[in-house]
């Protein structure tokens, strides 16, 4: 199968990186010329558990090389989802079908404003990786991967069913669900309740844990998000909270996505994840004033970024 990853940073390369091994046609598009031009030369290098090893695959700066592919995956970060479906669009044609595995909320939803929702697929994925420099990644952690289709249609779920085989032949343990909005809500708690508090205080995600006041921040934070979701009526799991502090157990000497993002003084995701919390708040009149602190101290640091 001929597929496209549009945004090569470190999950982009890893998923483009596994579906290359199961000998498939992978194309990753990426603006980062250095990163993309070190895959061409040298192969994209995947550190995993102490080693290495590295996978060839085909990388371009200029998506028109591309031609159309079957699958086209967005991986971008949720700021750039808007002009990254533009991408898709030409990719994929009139037929083929676009996915979203994007952290926050949203995302989807922009897509559909371009690409026929029966064709989109959206949702979640465990596996963690980071970006160690040009060409070079990390494999930080495995897990399932979750899709199903923006369109409760039959055409959507035979669809997501098929990738959902497609990518477990491929190693990629994948299962299909009916209804993803409820998945993308329960990822949604999970970044909610860990990557604003550690991206604030410059800790890793099992120091959340280590204090009882930074465990009670995060509580808030989540149970504040559950209020909302209940009111959209959205299925969530009771438990959100002890899930919470459960992968940041897990995930203990990872920093988040976040985290990284303030690190490298980078725009952040802030607004498809607290900051949606405290937009669907307001809309709905309830209170959510620790993730509107949340959301108003990372927007105050990306504003003064040195």
């Amino acid at each position: 199968m001929k597929i496209a990853v549009i945004g090569a940073g470190a999950m982009g390369s890893l998923f483009g990186a596994m579906l290359a091994g199961a000998d498939n046609e992978v194309w990753l598009y990426d603006v980062w010329q250095e990163h993309i031009q070190t895959i061409n030369q040298e192969g994209l290098s995947i550190e995993r558990e102490g080693r290495s090893r590295k996978v060839r695959l085909n990388a371009t700066t200029e998506p028109e090389k591309i031609g159309r592919a079957e699958l086209t995956i967005i991986f971008v970060k949720s700021t750039q989802t808007q002009a990254a479906t533009q991408t898709a669009l030409q990719i994929a044609g009139s037929d083929g079908s676009v996915m979203t595995l994007q952290n926050g909320m949203g995302n989807a939803d922009i897509i559909a404003e371009v690409i026929e929702p029966d064709r989109i697929l959206a949702g979640t994925t465990s596996h963690g990786a980071t970006m160690l420099g040009a060409g070079r990644i990390r494999h930080a952690g495995i897990g399932a991967t979750t899709i199903g289709t923006w369109a409760a249609t039959g055409q959507g779920r035979q669809l997501a069913g098929r990738f959902a085989g497609f990518f477990s032949q491929a190693g990629i343990e994948t299962e299909a669900v009916d209804e993803v909005r409820s998945v993308v809500w329960n990822k949604l708690l999970i970044n909610i309740g860990i990557n604003a508090i550690t991206a604030l205080s410059g800790i890793k995600n099992g120091q959340i844990l280590d204090l009882a006041i930074t465990r009670e921040l995060s509580r808030i934070a989540v149970e504040e998000a559950m209020d909302v979701a209940r009111a959209r009526d959205i299925a969530i799991k009771e438990d959100a909270v002890d899930i919470v502090f459960k992968v940041a157990e897990a995930t203990a000497v990872n920093r988040s996505s976040m985290g990284q993002d303030v690190d490298n003084k980078r725009q952040t995701e802030i607004a498809a994840i607290n900051g949606f919390i405290v937009s669907e708040a307001k809309k709905l009149g309830i209170e959510a004033p620790v993730n509107f602190a949340l959301t108003a101290l990372i927007e105050t640091l990306e504003t003064h970024y040195r």
